[in-house]
């Protein structure tokens, strides 16, 4: 105890003499003190890691509440401290209920010295351990933190988005497995990291696993772990992903991606809830939140045998299909936007803008890569920019039109109708937009509408 420090609280100043003679040689530092009123200035300006609190201060007093009350006291100011009771009353009772209120140890009057040391050096390593404890949750909470940070976040305000972000707030604050669908590119895993940020599980960690990644020789080492020795390289015990993820929330991207056979190991762990290590025979219970994700239609998979029905019925409790890009109008401009400002900063080039017609050119290409394919255009555009105004030809795109278009073959007066029909789509039937988008006036589109019996719904 040669670092610690210890505080004495005792009304009987021959005591206090005698407990800091004896303590001296023990203990790096002892303050003692008469009157407990002082206890709280004390303890906020010391750095104490024992107290040894008296029980009874008022003349005649033997119930020990005042001891009880201090005791408290002190835990609200430092609860990692250890205060052990000390009474010139062997009474059991008022020992188990200090004990119950988070005393450490109970000391009677008079003390054995060597018993009296032994008590304080032990509740001295619970201080220690107590605060290791402390700085591990410390660390650890900025550790989960660090992993669940994420810069990147949804955009836009297009009727379909919106709906989607509805319906992520409602299922975020329960519990329910969630599949989510939709092409490459359009933000899945932002999607599931919503759900997670606003679960109640935001404090704890949220684990990607890409799924394609993993390969089936070492899938069941991967996910659920392993024991040292139970298979040629494992040299020590393993933790796996379903378990690193306890009380946080489990991504398994890419899921359409797993073998049959892995399929059903996958469905035992989520339906038990329970994992066991390779070279291992006992269970391990994890309290995981499960969101899964694919680009695949899982259904046609299913009846085509490629996928376990069962295992579909478990992960997809509540569906939601992420739109693609070109289905979302003008979120196309504000995403560009937000990848313009995150690029000009990384790469020092404030300012920038994107004149009408790049504006135009972005909002008329399909974007098959969705948003992933819109933020390496933007950045690639920054990047190769030689003034502060981005035009059409900044911005390096594969077609403005589908591989549909490029194949078809027709009159003029065909491809004009595909054209409004597509830019009808895009801005999901705002007649406005859509004219200013072909150079013509909304009378004018009426009348193309009419002429070429173009449905809207």
């Amino acid at each position: 105890m040669n670092n610690g420090k210890i505080l004495i609280v005792d009304d009987n100043k021959s005591v206090l003499s005698a407990l800091e003679i004896l303590l001296m040689s023990e203990i790096g530092e002892v303050k003692t003190l008469a009157n407990p009123n002082r206890i709280p200035s004390l303890l906020k300006s010391g750095n104490f890691d024992l107290v040894l609190l008296d029980m009874n201060f008022s003349p005649g007093e033997k119930a020990g509440n005042e001891g009880l009350y201090w005791l408290n006291h002190i835990q609200e100011i430092d609860p990692e401290i250890s205060v052990v009771m000390i009474t010139a009353y062997g009474d059991v009772e008022l020992a188990v209920k200090a004990l119950k209120q988070g005393a450490t140890d109970f000391v009677i009057k008079p003390w054995d010295n060597d018993k009296l040391l032994a008590t304080l050096r032990s509740a001295y390593k619970l201080r220690l351990s107590r605060l290791e404890i402390k700085n591990l949750r410390q660390k650890e909470k900025a550790l989960k933190n660090e992993i669940n940070r994420e810069n990147k976040s949804m955009v836009g305000t297009s009727p379909l988005l919106k709906n989607v972000m509805n319906i992520v707030r409602k299922v975020a604050g329960t519990d329910t497995n969630v599949l989510i669908t939709g092409e490459n590119g359009t933000g899945k895993e932002l999607i599931a990291r919503e759900i997670h940020r606003l679960s109640t599980r935001s404090e704890e960690v949220f684990i990607c696993v890409d799924l394609g990644a993993v390969s089936e020789t070492l899938f069941e080492s991967e996910l659920f772990g392993h024991k040292k020795g139970s298979f040629t390289g494992a040299h020590e015990d393993r933790t796996g992903i379903i378990e690193t993820a306890n009380r946080g929330t489990l991504f398994l991207d890419e899921i359409g991606n797993l073998s049959f056979p892995l399929q059903s190991k996958l469905l035992a762990a989520i339906q038990n809830r329970e994992i066991t290590k390779l070279g291992s025979t006992k269970p391990i219970h994890v309290d995981i939140r499960l969101v899964c994700a694919t680009n695949m239609n899982l259904g046609q998979m299913v009846k085509e045998g490629k996928f376990r029905e069962d295992l579909l019925y478990r992960i997809n409790t509540i569906h939601i299909e992420v739109p693609p890009l070109r289905e979302r109008g003008e979120d196309v401009l504000a995403l560009a936007d937000f990848f313009l400002k995150r690029f000009s900063n990384k790469y020092g080039k404030p300012g920038l803008q994107i004149n009408e017609n790049g504006k135009e050119k972005l909002m008329t290409y399909r974007w098959p890569g969705n948003i992933r394919e819109l933020q390496h255009t933007i950045e690639k555009a920054v990047i190769l920019s030689e003034s502060n105004v981005l035009k059409t030809s900044d911005f390096t795109l594969k077609s403005v039109l589908s591989n549909e278009d490029e194949r078809f073959l027709g009159t003029l007066e065909d491809m004009e109708k595909r054209m409004i029909i597509k830019i009808i789509e895009i801005n999901r039937g705002n007649f406005t937009t859509v004219a200013k988008k072909l150079g013509i006036t909304r009378q004018t589109l009426y009348n193309k509408i009419r002429r070429y019996r173009i449905g809207i719904s």
